[in-house]
Formats: structure tokens, C-alpha cells, sequence
């Protein structure tokens, strides 16, 4: 849990810092016209410690916090990683930056041309962190926020992905969606490379 600790507060740091100093914000925000044309690289992972106002922060860094505090730990287990567990810290932080990136491909693809496109917060990265958990758990209970209805995780996370793809086509709000779909996908990948056996163990979890 410490490492998931240490990325809140980072993450806090820098975006209280940001909030106070737009020339800072600017410097670290993800726009795909300057990673593209201009090859500021540095934004496709500065852009997810900064957010757009302190709900989003608070979203963001309360759903890493209770994902993050199982996961880190499982990334540790031999029950999981029964190959990789001595290394288990450092995958765990090797996936969450390694989701912030990658999260951003659709994002440069569909708006490289387009100087006006900025986006900003951790949502790939944590994206990542909820589907590892689900891809661990499936059977565990999930739901939004001040909504008094659970779901099985993989059912959650399946309504989930298809309502990014939804939201994604109508293009109707600034919400980076593509970056939350890659995000997640990414998040089922990266411990499945690490441990295949992950797909039979999900399997038997929601068939039994």
C-alpha cells in the first residue's frame, strides 16, 4: 500500500500545485498536436499528475486508493504471480506508468491534427488499476458511488467498457473515454502476460 500511497500524494502535490499556476498546468497537460508535430513526449505521462479541478482529483485518487490497496499487495503474492512475485512492487508500478502512455494512443491518433484537444488526470492509469482487480476478483461487488446497487466486478467491468466505447463515438463531452477503454484493457493484459494461468483462475471464479 505504500506504493499506491505514494503515487496519491504525488499526484495531490502536483495538482494543487497546478491548480494555483496555469503556466505550470499548461507545461504538463497532454495535448496530441504538441506530442505529435512538436514532439513534447514528456506530456503523455506529466498530463496524469495534474487534474482538472479537485473532484477530479478526489475521484481519481479515491478509486487508485481502494483498488490500489489490493492490488499492490496481490503483485506480491505467488498465489497470483507465483513467477514475478519477488518482483511484485516494482511490476505494480511498472503497469500503472506504463498505463499512462499507452492510454494516450487513441487519443494522439484521433486528435494529432487538432490544436485545441487537451486532456489531464490519472484516469488511464487507474483505469488499469480497477480491471487488474477485476480481472483478479471478478466475482468481487462493485458499483458507482451514492448508487446503492452492487454488481459482480466482471459484469461491472464489462457495462463499463461499453459504455466508454458509447460515450467515445457520441463525442459529446471532453472526457479522454478512448483513454479509460485502453486503460482498462490494458489493466487485464499486463498481469495476464505476467501469468497466464490469470484467464483459467478468472474463468473459475464466475462459473463457480
Amino acid at each position: 500500500m505504500y506504493l499506491t500511497l505514494t503515487l496519491i500524494v504525488l499526484t495531490s502535490i502536483v495538482s494543487i500545485i497546478a491548480f494555483n499556476n496555469l503556466e505550470f498546468f499548461n507545461k504538463l497537460k497532454f495535448n496530441a498536436y504538441l506530442v505529435y508535430h512538436k514532439k513534447e513526449y514528456s506530456r503523455i505521462l506529466s498530463h496524469a499528475f495534474i487534474h482538472s479541478g479537485w473532484m477530479h482529483l478526489i475521484f481519481n485518487m479515491y478509486v487508485l486508493w481502494m483498488f490500489g490497496e489490493m492490488i499492490e499487495p496481490a503483485f506480491s503474492s505467488p498465489d497470483f504471480f507465483p513467477h514475478t512475485y519477488k518482483i511484485g512492487s516494482l511490476l505494480y508500478m511498472l503497469m500503472y506508468v506504463l498505463a499512462i502512455p499507452i492510454a494516450t494512443i487513441p487519443s494522439i491518433i484521433k486528435h494529432k491534427n487538432n490544436h485545441y484537444y487537451n486532456s489531464v488526470g490519472a484516469s488511464g492509469a487507474v483505469s488499469a488499476v480497477v480491471f487488474t482487480t477485476i480481472l483478479l476478483a471478478p466475482t468481487l461487488p462493485l458499483g458507482i458511488i451514492f448508487i446503492p446497487i452492487r454488481l459482480p466486478a466482471y459484469i461491472f467491468g464489462l457495462l463499463y467498457l461499453a459504455y466508454t466505447v458509447y460515450m467515445s463515438k457520441r463525442n459529446k463531452d471532453n472526457i479522454a473515454h478512448e483513454a479509460h477503454f485502453v486503460g482498462s484493457v490494458f489493466g487485464l493484459i499486463f498481469p495476464i502476460i505476467l501469468n497466464p494461468g490469470l484467464i483459467e483462475n478468472f474463468i473459475f471464479q464466475i462459473t463457480h
